[in-house]
């Protein structure tokens, strides 16, 4: 138990890497970066899969495994340790370029309580809540359901599941560079991506657990839609609590997005699993709990469109009297 709660460190440098990440780079290109950056979940989550499966047997069990994972854990923080450049806080801000000098901004609690007065905000933690059921309802039961309910063997598994993991890896950047696109004809943009994303999302996934099994290749084209549009809102939440919020409390506010999020993760198997056995319908119960989340989500995005230009609009006035001061 120690050692599993201790992992939690590592998701809780996030919120830091996203913020870095903000002062690398300006509002019109974050999504893209940040969709980019997220293509090594998946990757991490298909190379663990293959590990899991194939190399595991092969060099003495999964315990192996973690030796692996953890000494390259281990190269890649002393790679970041001494190979990162930390940026001043806010220096990818359009009001700020071409600055020669930075002001130095910290953390401030007025300006963390301020993150509760944005409206936006409110509707990015409500869709953090429920869209993460989806994902967490997929992680925990859906290779067993392709097992007991599809009859899929291991090889038939990975077979069909590589390929919606690498279309999925590829839909966090188009989702990232769609919302950029957007974002700057529309200051909605991103929401717009994102609301696409968990309706057809939801739409394709429907239809892929609603396929007889005789169809095999259906279930798995349905499936492959289904990744495109599940990530487009990822990189897109992301870059809208950064279009809000002022660079010294990104990472406080990403944070509790994330601290909700994980309540979300926690809710999720545990509501599938009480649905399976009151049920007895695996496939039901999935399909339940992942309709009405991505409904749930989709209706806190609309909320977001009619808050999100009034927020950035805030944030940019607040940016431009922060570089008169300069």
């Amino acid at each position: 138990m120690i050692t599993r709660a201790s992992t939690g460190i590592d998701d809780s440098s996030y919120p830091g890497i996203y913020t870095l990440i903000a002062d690398y780079f300006g509002p019109g290109v974050r999504g893209k970066v940040y969709g980019i950056l997220q293509l090594a979940q998946p990757l991490g989550f298909l190379a663990g899969l293959i590990l899991g499966q194939i190399v595991a047997p092969l060099i003495g069990g999964w315990r192996s495994v973690f030796y692996m994972t953890g000494s390259l854990g281990l190269v890649v923080a002393l790679l970041i340790y001494f190979g990162v450049k930390e940026m001043p806080r806010g220096k990818a801000e359009p009001e700020f370029e071409n600055m020669p000098e930075m002001a130095t901004f910290r953390f401030s609690w007025k300006e963390a309580r301020e993150i509760f007065k944005k409206r936006t905000m409110w509707f990015v933690f409500l869709q953090g809540f429920a869209g993460v059921f989806p994902w967490q309802v997929i992680t925990f039961f859906f290779f067993g359901y392709l097992e007991t309910e599809r009859g899929y063997d291991a090889n038939a598994i990975i077979a069909t599941m590589a390929p919606v993991i690498l279309i999925l890896a590829a839909g966090y950047f188009v989702g990232g560079f769609l919302g950029d696109l957007m974002f700057k004809r529309t200051k909605e943009g991103r929401i717009l991506v994102s609301s696409a994303g968990v309706l057809l999302g939801g739409i394709f996934f429907y239809l892929a657990l609603t396929t007889p099994l005789e169809a095999p290749n259906r279930f798995f084209l349905l499936m492959c839609l289904t990744a495109i549009f599940m990530p487009l809102s990822s990189a897109n939440v992301i870059a809208t609590v950064y279009d809000v919020t002022v660079p010294e409390v990104r990472s406080t506010a990403q944070a509790i997005e994330y601290f909700i999020e994980n309540s979300g993760a926690v809710a999720a198997p545990a509501l599938t699993g009480a649905l399976i056995v009151a049920t007895g319908d695996k496939s039901y119960s999935i399909l339940m709990i992942c309709i009405v989340a991505w409904a749930l989500a989709f209706v806190f995005y609309l909320g977001a469109l009619f808050t999100i230009e009034k927020d950035t609009g805030y944030l940019r006035s607040q940016m431009a009297e922060r570089a008169k001061t300069m």
